[in-house]
């Protein structure tokens, strides 16, 4: 059966936001609390979960329909919108995932309608920006592996084939800092992915993405 494999939604972020903030006291990887003065959607930030990248801290902070993503330390500060939660995406403190390189990047990830949302931000010459896409997974599955080994870690996303009307799934995984980079063969369910609940890929097994 041809399984004609859709490629993730990328959406081009509407503008990238950021502004400088002040670095806040004692906060440490994975605290939680609330971020007096701030506001994620209608209520105030609460801290749902930090990692280390280096001498930085990166944060992410959610509230009522909105949320916020923070990043403290030796790059300096900076604080970006989190689109996936303006999205309807549920953030937890499995929703960001860091790989420190040369080129480091986070990402930020989490559920929402039955598909699995994400977006990225990326260290480079000492400074944080947030990558122009955004980016989605169907098949319940959005993650970091330097898929290519160029030392930088790349998006990796299982998707659900026919438009995602069936159980085949194949993988399809994007460069942090490029286009994308292929897609793996359909298995007859996510499950059978390689890897899976994690895949990740080898560069022998991706091949160009069906139309």
């Amino acid at each position: 059966m041809q399984v004609t494999a859709v490629a993730a939604a990328v959406v081009v972020v509407a503008g990238l936001v950021f502004a400088y903030f002040q670095r806040p006291n004692n906060t440490d990887s994975g605290q939680s609390g609330t971020d007096s003065g701030m506001r994620c959607g209608t209520t105030v930030c609460q801290v749902v979960i930090g990692k280390s990248v280096g001498k930085d801290l990166v944060e992410l902070l959610a509230g009522t329909g909105g949320g916020r993503i923070r990043v403290t330390g030796e790059s300096g500060p900076f604080i970006f919108e989190m689109t996936i939660a303006e999205s309807g995406a549920t953030v937890n403190d499995k929703s960001l995932q860091c790989a420190e390189a040369a080129v480091s990047v986070c990402l930020v990830r989490g559920p929402a309608n039955g598909k699995w949302l994400g977006e990225v931000l990326i260290r480079k010459d000492g400074t944080w920006s947030r990558a122009q896409t955004a980016y989605q997974a169907t098949a319940g599955y959005i993650g970091l592996h330097d898929v290519n080994e160029d030392g930088t870690a790349d998006i990796v996303t299982a998707q659900l084939g026919c438009g995602g009307q069936c159980n085949n799934a194949f993988v399809q995984v994007f460069s942090a800092v490029g286009p994308i980079i292929g897609c793996t063969s359909p298995a007859p369910a996510r499950e059978q992915l390689a890897g899976w609940p994690a895949p990740a890929p080898k560069m022998s097994q991706i091949r160009p993405c069906a139309a």
